[in-house]
């Protein structure tokens, strides 16, 4: 089984492109909610025992975690002790149970993709990107962003020009998730 790994900015859709690749009928590891789920469950007591205050009515709020670490360079290191092998686990699981069901390629939407090392795992590396104007819109849209927590979390990711220029394929979503689809049609053609 070939492993493409799907990665991109903040606000690049990372989403949005992965839901177009179950479209086409290949399974996908999502990060982001694999560490929703760990949040949510019995997973997550570690990183409340750590971080206390995150705790919400489900679990871990990711707002208030999110506040608690941004800032301090310290939490954010021991958060992702705790977080990454937890993630990296259930990655592990869900690649098992890709193959076993004879898939021929699997995804992992992985947004610190370069940044964790996890592109050495991956077959075909696949960024989505947009124009920074595009980028910034989107992300400034989304509940409890600030220009503030925006600036910090593009401080914690590699550059797009970067990341652009360590893919195999990049796909650009500026001009609509319509036209994703049709690049990511011809990827699959050409690469799949």
């Amino acid at each position: 089984m070939r492993v493409i790994g799907l990665t991109g900015s903040v606000g690049m859709g990372k989403s949005a492109t992965a839901a177009i690749f179950r479209d086409f009928g290949i399974p996908v590891h999502d990060s982001d909610r694999a560490v929703h789920d760990i949040y949510a469950g019995p997973k997550g007591a570690p990183i409340l025992e750590a971080f206390p205050a995150a705790a919400g009515s489900s679990g871990i709020d990711r707002n208030r975690l999110a506040n608690i670490v941004l800032a301090d360079p310290a939490a954010i290191k021991r958060l992702e002790e705790l977080v990454h092998p937890l993630v990296s686990a259930h990655r592990k699981a869900f690649l098992d149970r890709a193959r076993l069901t004879g898939a021929r390629y699997a995804v992992c939407d992985v947004p610190l993709l370069f940044e964790t090392g996890l592109d050495q795992d991956m077959d075909i590396i696949l960024v989505v990107s947009a124009p920074f104007a595009v980028q910034k819109a989107r992300v400034l849209q989304r509940p409890g962003m600030t220009p503030g927590k925006f600036d910090v979390i593009l401080s914690k990711q590699m550059p797009d020009e970067e990341k652009r220029r360590r893919a195999h394929l990049v796909v650009d979503t500026s001009n609509g998730f319509d036209d994703a689809r049709r690049q990511i049609d011809r990827f699959l053609r050409a690469f799949v």
